[in-house]
C-alpha cells in the first residue's frame, strides 16, 4: 500500500509535464505507453465480452455460434429472450443512451474527441452479449469498437489529458478492440485509419499500431492463435479465372447495394416505432427464419463452417445466403445492438462460395471454393463499408496466405467501383450517421486545430492583476513591456471573470476612458486550439485564459492569443 501511494504521488507530480508533452501533435514515448495501456484495458473488456457470449451459449449449443445444434423448442425462444434482455437494459439506462456501435463512435471521434458515455457503453456490453448469445445475426466488432473506445478514453479522462491526445488514445483502444475481436492487428490499424479516423498521421499511426499489438497478444493468451478463416483452403487461381473475377466483383458490388439500401429502408420504415416493438419484431423474424434455416442465425462463424462443409450444396448455400441477408438487415435495421462487419463476412463467404460453383463445374471439383469464399468476403466488406484497404489487409491476415492478394485486389477494386459509380452506394456507416443527423464532419481549420492542445501554445507574457482600481490598472499598464498583456481577475457569483486591459488611443481622442477592456473566455487545459478558434473567431482579437481545472481552486496557467491561432492556420496549408 505504501509503494502504491508513493507511485500515485509520483504520477501526480509528473502529470503537468506529461500533459504539456501530449498537447503537441507528435510521436512520443509517453503517448505510445499510454496507447499500450489503453489498448490493454480495451482488450480486457473485449475478452470479457467474448467470454460472456461463449459462457451463455455453452448452456444450449453443442458448438459455439452454431444454432442448428440447439433444441428446436429452445431455438425459437432464444431471440425473444435476447430482445427482452436488450430492451430491459435500454430501459434501465435510459433510451437516450441507446446510440451504439461504430457510427456512434465515428460521431464522437469528430465531435467529442472520442469520449464515450458510460451508460451507452453499459448498453453496448450487456446488450451486445444478449444479442449475440441469443442468435441475432449481428457481429461482435461493433461492441468491440465501442468498448475499446470507452476503455482508452477512460484512461485519458481519468488523467485529464489534453483532448487531442485522448482522441489518439481512443483510436488506440479501437485498434486493440478489433485486434482482440478478430486476432487481426494490422487490419485493425488500417480500419481505424480508413473508417474511424478517416485520415493518416504518423504520430497517430505509431501508438495505434502498438495498441493493436497489445490487443492481439492478450487475445492470443486467452483464445490461442487460431482465426475463423483458417479452416478455408486457399489455393492459387489459374490465369483464366481473372476475367471471371471481374464479373464476380460486379455481382458483389450489386449485392452490397442491395444490402445497404434495404438496411436503410428498414431503418426509415420503423424509425417511429418504440424500441421494444422494434426488438420484438426483430426477434419474431429471427425466430421464424431460424426455424427454417438455423444455420443463418448468429454471427459469421456458423456461416463460414457450412460454406466449408458443403461447398457444392447449392440449395443450402442459397438458403443460407438469403436467410443471412434477411436476418442481418432486419436485426441491425430494427436496432439490435451489434456490428455489421461479422455478418458481412458471413454473407460474403457464402456468396463467394456460390460464385465458385461455375469454375467448379468446368474443373469438375471444388478446390477453389475456399479462395472464392474469402474473395466474396473482401469484396462485400469493401463495397458496403467503403473500406477497400482494410478489407484487403483483413483477408491477408485472416487467410494467412499470400496467394490471395492479387485476386483480392481485383475483386475489391471491381466491387468498390461498381458500388460507388454504378449503384451510387455510400458507406453504410455514413448513411446511418446522415439518417440519425449525427455530425461527423468538421471544417478543415477545426480538423487541423483539434490536433494541437492549448498547452502547446501557452503564452506567459502577461501580468495578472487582482485589483479593479483604475489607478492601479493605469500604473500597471505603464510598467508593462511592449509585448506583455495585462490580465484582470475579478470574482463574481458565477466564479472568476477575466478581462484584458489596454490603452486605446482612438478612445482617448473622443474624450472617453482611454482604457479598453476586452472579456477573456476561459478554457480547460484539456482544450485544443479548435475551442480557442471557436471562441475568438467572431471578434478576431483578444485571447483566452487557460486554467488548471485539475486543481480544487482552478488558476490561470497561461493565455492563448488570436494571433497564435492565425499563425497556426497560416503555417499549415494557408487555411485562413
Amino acid at each position: 500500500m505504501k509503494y502504491w501511494s508513493k507511485g500515485w504521488q509520483l504520477l501526480q507530480q509528473s502529470l503537468p509535464s506529461l500533459r504539456k508533452q501530449l498537447a503537441f501533435p507528435q510521436t512520443s514515448l509517453q503517448l505510445c505507453l499510454l496507447g499500450a495501456l489503453g489498448g490493454l484495458l480495451a482488450a480486457i473488456l473485449i475478452i470479457l465480452f467474448r467470454l460472456s457470449i461463449i459462457a451463455l451459449q455453452s448452456f444450449y449449443l453443442d458448438k459455439f455460434d452454431d444454432f442448428s445444434t440447439a433444441p428446436q423448442e429452445i431455438r425459437w425462444l432464444l431471440p425473444f429472450a435476447g430482445a427482452f434482455c436488450v430492451g430491459l437494459i435500454a430501459l434501465l439506462t435510459g433510451y437516450k443512451h441507446y446510440r451504439l456501435g461504430i457510427p456512434f463512435v465515428i460521431h464522437r471521434m469528430k465531435t467529442m474527441y472520442g469520449l464515450m458515455p458510460f451508460r451507452n457503453t453499459f448498453n453496448q456490453f450487456f446488450g451486445g452479449v444478449a444479442a449475440l448469445a441469443s442468435g441475432f445475426s449481428v457481429g461482435r466488432e461493433g461492441p468491440s469498437v465501442h468498448l475499446g473506445a470507452y476503455g482508452a478514453s477512460y484512461v485519458g479522462k481519468k488523467l485529464k489529458l489534453p483532448f487531442n491526445s485522448i482522441r489518439t488514445l481512443v483510436g488506440c483502444g479501437i485498434a486493440a478492440g478489433i485486434a482482440a475481436s478478430f486476432n487481426t492487428p494490422l487490419a485493425a490499424v488500417i480500419f481505424v485509419m480508413e473508417v474511424v479516423l478517416r485520415e493518416y498521421r504518423i504520430h497517430i499511426f505509431i501508438p495505434v499500431m502498438l495498441s493493436a499489438v497489445v490487443g492481439a497478444l492478450v487475445t492470443r493468451l486467452v483464445f490461442g492463435m487460431e482465426r475463423e478463416l483458417a479452416i478455408l483452403q486457399i489455393s492459387t487461381l489459374p490465369g483464366w479465372h481473372f476475367p471471371y473475377l471481374i464479373l464476380c466483383g460486379v455481382l458483389i458490388g450489386m449485392v452490397a447495394f442491395v444490402f445497404n439500401t434495404n438496411m436503410m429502408r428498414i431503418i426509415r420504415w420503423f424509425k417511429n416505432w418504440p424500441l421494444p416493438l422494434r426488438l420484438l419484431l426483430a426477434a419474431a423474424i429471427t425466430a421464424a427464419v431460424g426455424m427454417l434455416i438455423p444455420q443463418a442465425m448468429g454471427a459469421e462463424t456458423g456461416a463460414i463452417q457450412y460454406a466449408v462443409d458443403a461447398p457444392t450444396d447449392v440449395q443450402l448455400l442459397l438458403a443460407l445466403f438469403i436467410g443471412k441477408m434477411i436476418l442481418t438487415i432486419f436485426a441491425l435495421g430494427l436496432g439490435v445492438p451489434g456490428g455489421v462487419v461479422g455478418p458481412i463476412f458471413g454473407i460474403g463467404i457464402v456468396f463467394g462460395t456460390l460464385l465458385a460453383l461455375f469454375p467448379g463445374l468446368l474443373h469438375g471439383h471444388s478446390d477453389h471454393a475456399g479462395t472464392y469464399a474469402v474473395l466474396g468476403m473482401a469484396g462485400l466488406m469493401a463495397a458496403c463499408l467503403h473500406a477497400p484497404l482494410a478489407a484487403l489487409v483483413a483477408v491477408m491476415e485472416l487467410a494467412s496466405n499470400p496467394d490471395i492478394i492479387l485476386p483480392a485486389m481485383l475483386v475489391i477494386a471491381t466491387a468498390y467501383v461498381t458500388g460507388v459509380q454504378f449503384c451510387k452506394t455510400k458507406s453504410l456507416f455514413l448513411m446511418q450517421l446522415d439518417f440519425l443527423q449525427l455530425p461527423y464532419k468538421v471544417s478543415p481549420a477545426a480538423d487541423l486545430l483539434q490536433k494541437v492542445g492549448v498547452l502547446a501554445q501557452l503564452d506567459h507574457r502577461y501580468h495578472l492583476l487582482m485589483e479593479s482600481n483604475e489607478t492601479a490598472i493605469r500604473q500597471q499598464l505603464d510598467r508593462l513591456a511592449a509585448d506583455e498583456l495585462l490580465l484582470l481577475k475579478t470574482n463574481s457569483d458565477d466564479g472568476p471573470q477575466y478581462q484584458l486591459a489596454s490603452y486605446d488611443v482612438s478612445l482617448s481622442l473622443t474624450g472617453q476612458d482611454a482604457i479598453h477592456y476586452l472579456p477573456v473566455p476561459v478554457v480547460s487545459q484539456q482544450a485544443t486550439m479548435a475551442e480557442v478558434h471557436q471562441l475568438l473567431e467572431a471578434s478576431r482579437e483578444g485571447a483566452v485564459c487557460v486554467i488548471d481545472d485539475a486543481q480544487q481552486q482552478p488558476e490561470p496557467v497561461g493565455l492563448v492569443r488570436w494571433d497564435q491561432v492565425q499563425g497556426l492556420l497560416v503555417k499549415q496549408n494557408n487555411l485562413l
